[in-house]
């Protein structure tokens, strides 16, 4: 027993010792403001992000000026820290998740240029078996004065607290299989609102629902398969008189496919491989 206990001491101790935080460039001011703002962020998404989500990180890697400030704030004003800055269940989850996206960019930036963000490896010998440990796990950043990993923030702070199944068609982990970066931040005020275009944005596109009636089948995102009890745990509580699937879940946010997802409610579900390789504007499509 003790030797075991020692054992896992020790890998803590080498899991810990692996760890690298983000550290915020100084900036000149960080003075709150009455509500916490994301226009820093705002001008990142408008300048670096192009239509299909894709991101110039050779240009914002010459050019980092707004996004080190916005990341300033973030390390340094939380809902945790300063609640009094984010009044609205809708302003918390706003910063989390543009914080979760800024984060990825920064990550990415500190490696770039990568091909994915499997390339961002885990120490040994955690990288003998977490194929994207490094940038999930062993690269943490700061919110409001306290450290966690993307792993972390994602799981146990916007999940669990909010239990809004339209993040898992916001948050973008840097990778072509996420749903698209947009171009503009999240905000408490327009949350509903953004989410909801987010989510009929996913699946309007052919790599995430696509249905071949020949072969009876209908492919979806990973995404449905890793998250499926949350969309499904939401769609029986919002209507609870229809039967909780993929395919009316899928349809609720895709009105304009509801023909042809009744037609297909009997056809097999296979779900696409997540495409790990980095949401790149450079890169080969």
């Amino acid at each position: 027993m003790r030797a075991a206990l020692h054992v896992l001491a020790f890998t803590l101790l080498l899991a810990l010792a692996g760890c690298t935080t983000i550290q915020p460039v100084p900036v000149a001011d960080l003075s709150p403001t009455p509500i916490f703002g994301h226009d820093d962020f705002d001008r990142v998404l408008q300048r670096f992000v192009n239509d299909a989500g894709r991101v110039d990180y050779a240009g914002l890697q010459r050019d980092p000026a707004d996004l080190d400030r916005y990341y300033a704030r973030v390390a340094t004003y939380s809902p945790d820290s300063h609640p009094d800055l984010f009044p609205t269940a809708a302003s918390r989850l706003a910063y989390w998740i543009n914080a979760y996206n800024a984060v990825a960019i920064k990550t990415v930036l500190a490696a770039y240029p990568i091909n994915g963000v499997g390339d961002v490896r885990a120490p040994f010998p955690f990288n003998l078996f977490m194929k994207r440990g490094g940038f999930f796990f062993f690269r943490r950043a700061a919110y409001g004065g306290k450290t966690t990993s993307l792993y972390y923030l994602e799981h146990y702070v916007i999940r669990k607290r909010f239990r809004e199944p339209r993040v898992h068609f916001a948050l973008n982990c840097a990778s072509r299989g996420c749903p698209r970066l947009p171009t503009m931040a999240f905000t408490g005020e327009r949350l509903d609102e953004q989410l909801e275009r987010e989510a009929r944005r996913f699946f309007s596109e052919q790599r995430n629902l696509r249905i071949d009636h020949a072969a009876r089948t209908v492919y979806l995102s990973s995404i449905l398969k890793w998250y499926k009890a949350e969309f499904l745990g939401w769609y029986a509580k919002r209507f609870p008189d229809a039967a909780a699937t993929l395919l009316n879940y899928v349809a609720h946010y895709a009105p304009e496919r509801q023909a042809d997802l009744e037609r297909a409610a009997a056809y097999a579900i296979e779900f696409v491989p997540y495409d790990w390789r980095l949401n790149d504007r450079d890169a080969p499509a």
